[in-house]
């Protein structure tokens, strides 16, 4: 057993020292990775600016088009469709017909208003204006109940359409007066609203693979700048036989700072400016709220995320950059 172990000892202290030497060459690149980073503050500056730039668009894209969603999914609950009803219906009919409703597809729930009830709505909703309540009162035989359908998708009426079109007990008791419709504006509103998602989206997605373009070629041209200004000492390490990772290490190293920064700078800039906007925003019924809570929820996320991408903007463009002239 201990000739064995005599034997394996040499191997160990091989691995040791080999794990040993990557640590110290992991070291020296990255010490000389943060020491380029350093040296031409301005390319620095230019070049983490333009990928906190990109990073912001990114952010407040992603930010905006969840706002729109949840501005529709909050308008789409408050939308229904209005069934209108003879007053002289009678109420075991209007539940049947009620119950049919409610086993229909994308059917999220329906509520019935009697026609007294519909009055007494109408009345409430108008008495500060004397004409219109006259009116009422004189229309009171003649006001229809109505079954209050909402919908899990507002544009999706196909199915209820094809009941109401179908149904002989619908076509018994509907008011003829008065063919199905949604409440108010509130369906194109939220048409509109849909809308602005698609154009946030589009417009989003091309500022950022504009600013994505154009900083990596600020870093690419940077790191090219760097190569350069370092061809001696790069001639140097080439003669005493450096490894091609040990050279090119420390460009990629600087590109990842560029990242790194510039995720930083983003995500403080990026929740300032979205944090700024809820109050003036807010007063227009946006329901800022939900995103607001899962940002601050998941911040974590948020920043690993945005340190991800630039890290990945900036070894990619260093990595091109090294590949076409570092000659090793």
């Amino acid at each position: 057993m201990s000739a064995k172990q005599a034997k394996k000892s040499p191997v160990k202290t091989k691995t040791s020292k080999q794990r040993r030497r990557r640590t110290l060459t992991f070291a020296r690149m990255f010490r000389y990775g943060l020491n380029n980073f350093s040296r031409n503050i301005w390319l620095t500056i230019a070049a983490t600016a333009v990928m906190s730039v990109t990073l912001i668009i990114i952010l407040v894209t992603l930010v905006s088009r969840n706002i729109l969603i949840e501005t529709v999914a909050d308008i789409g609950s408050k939308v229904d469709m209005s069934i209108y009803l003879d007053g002289k219906a009678s109420e075991e009919k209007i539940n049947k017909l009620k119950s049919q409703i409610e086993k229909v597809d994308n059917v999220k729930s329906v509520r019935y208003i009697s026609a007294s009830d519909a009055r007494e709505d109408q009345a409430k909703q108008n008495k500060q204006d004397t004409d219109t309540l006259e009116a009422i009162k004189e229309a009171a035989n003649r006001l229809p109940a109505v079954l209050r359908v909402s919908l899990v998708d507002i544009n999706d009426t196909s199915s209820l359409d094809k009941f109401i079109t179908d149904s002989e007990l619908f076509k018994e008791i509907k008011d003829p007066t008065k063919e199905p419709s949604f409440q108010g504006d509130r369906r194109s509103a939220i048409s509109r609203i849909a809308e602005w998602v698609k154009l946030a989206e589009v417009g989003g997605g091309v500022m950022t693979a504009l600013f994505t373009v154009i900083s990596s070629l600020v870093v690419f041209n940077t790191i090219r700048m760097a190569i350069f200004n370092r061809k001696d000492e790069i001639q140097m390490m080439k003669l005493i036989g450096a490894e091609k990772g040990f050279i090119r290490g420390p460009f990629l190293v600087e590109a990842s700072m560029y990242g790194l920064i510039a995720a930083l700078v983003a995500t403080a800039a990026g929740y300032g400016l979205i944090f700024a906007a809820k109050a003036p925003l807010a007063q227009y019924g946006l329901p800022f709220d939900p995103t607001i809570n899962l940002m601050v929820d998941y911040f974590g996320l948020v920043l690993l995320g945005m340190i991800a991408i630039g890290v990945f903007i900036g070894v990619v463009s260093s990595y091109v950059a090294t590949r076409k002239y570092l000659k090793i």
